[in-house]
């Protein structure tokens, strides 16, 4: 009887999960993680490994476990994908968005492209390793955690500081956001994901006198922070470029011949096709204003307004943003942080990016790879603190008609199933050789 193979199974797994509605709210009002995380444990412990669930409130469940390797004295590596979701409205989309659902070849759903198709290759490999009696060849960590999308206070944040155990001897690790592929100067090439940005939650609040609304009001609250609101919606920061961005723009004008513009990078960005968004928003800050709280009837002036402003950071500039904020913001608006994490950046060299780099070219020979800052966050930021260093590895060789980047929290996300079959096929290469 044949072995199940990695590409054999991720996309049934992929469907299944998406299948389990793990929407995270940030509100504590979702249905948690919990059936997902029961789901993925049974997966593992189907083929013989252990998998230990932990929550860290109610439904808040993760998963890890660990697989022995050849050499247990080797630095550990830790694999990791998060089981929440962000939420999605079924009216929006053109199926059912926890379907599941296989058309036109693609993998449909919340969570087909963040991240429930890395969780799918994640497990069809594991499983691979314990049906055949495989040993990595250094201790590997898979973890499966809760509340990435709302900055993992009860996922990798709480497992770093309360099971900091379930990490002993691991320096390096792969997770979300990067491997996936775009097509440069007419070549094929893999985005790694070498960095992302800090992330700076604020919310705003602005006082005033409260009153009836027929009477002139020269101190009213909601005009004081509609326009806070708009001058930092509108400001635009300055074009500046950490090493990892200058490294990629710098390999973009080798396939392009086009260089980069500071003054107008529209130039070279539109060389990059459905991936021009995603990299053009780590060329600098960004402040924006994502909703609005005020008032209770019609005809009352409130005493307060309050504003929500999501902002990522270049690295090392946390600061300097929020300063910056506060003076956009005048006189009479509070400024405080809703939620707040480190930038990264690593280096693009050394054992564990060449691996990566040989796994890819062991099913696209020739492909360029570049590193790229993801102006987003992963799990990798908590990681960091206890001193592992991490890399968005989520490999998928992509249909460039399809705008993969477009669709992370959007509408009608959707993976090719050939593309997960890929992943599936690299990863395992990446875990076997490493």
């Amino acid at each position: 009887m044949s072995v199940i193979r990695p590409e054999d199974e991720v996309v049934r797994i992929c469907q299944e999960l998406i299948r389990i509605d793990s929407s995270n709210f940030g509100d504590d009002s979702g249905p948690g993680e919990r059936a997902a995380a029961e789901y993925t444990a049974g997966l593992i412990t189907e083929v013989g490994l252990d998998a230990e669930i932990f929550e860290s409130a109610p439904g808040r469940a993760n998963v890890v476990t660990r697989m022995t390797g050849e050499d247990p004295s080797a630095d550990a590596l830790v694999v990791h994908g998060h089981l929440d979701v962000v939420p999605a409205l079924k009216d929006q989309w053109s199926v059912d968005p926890f379907s599941g659902e296989l058309k036109d070849g693609l993998v449909w759903g919340r969570g087909a492209v963040d991240m429930k198709d890395m969780d799918a290759m994640i497990l069809s490999v594991m499983r691979n390793f314990a049906r055949t009696g495989r040993k990595p060849k250094r201790d590997i960590i898979f973890a499966f955690f809760a509340d990435e999308e709302a900055g993992g206070t009860y996922g990798a944040r709480y497992a770093v500081e309360h099971r900091r155990e379930l990490f002993d001897g691991a320096t390096e690790a792969i997770s979300e956001v990067g491997g996936f592929s775009a097509t440069i100067g007419g070549q094929r090439t893999y985005l790694l994901q070498t960095a992302e940005k800090g992330l700076s939650w604020l919310r705003l609040v602005a006082h005033g006198r409260a009153g009836h609304g027929s009477q002139i009001n020269t101190d009213n609250a909601v005009t004081r922070l509609a326009a806070a609101v708009t001058r930092i919606g509108e400001y635009k920061w300055p074009v500046e470029l950490t090493p990892t961005t200058r490294q990629f723009l710098d390999g973009v004008t080798e396939l392009t011949g086009v260089e980069f513009d500071a003054d107008n990078p529209d130039i070279l960005l539109k060389e990059l096709g459905t991936v021009a968004r995603f990299v053009g928003a780590t060329l600098q800050n960004t402040s924006n204003p994502t909703f609005l709280r005020s008032g209770y009837k019609h005809n009352v002036i409130p005493e307060s307004a309050e504003a929500f402003v999501d902002c990522r950071t270049l690295p090392g500039q946390q600061e300097l943003v929020f300063e910056t904020i506060k003076e956009l913001a005048g006189d009479g608006v509070e400024i405080s942080y809703v939620n707040k994490d480190v930038s990264l950046e690593v280096p693009f060299a050394g054992n564990l990016v060449d691996s990566m780099i040989d796994a890819l070219h062991s099913e696209d020979p020739g492909a360029k790879v570049l590193p790229y800052t993801l102006s987003g966050g992963t799990d990798n930021k908590s990681l960091s603190k206890i001193g592992i260093t991490g890399y968005g590895f989520a490999p998928l060789m992509l249909p460039d008609e399809l705008d993969f980047t477009g669709m992370f929290h959007g509408v009608d996300e959707r993976v090719p199933a050939e593309s997960l079959q890929f992943g599936a096929r690299v990863l395992n290469t990446l875990l076997s050789n490493y």
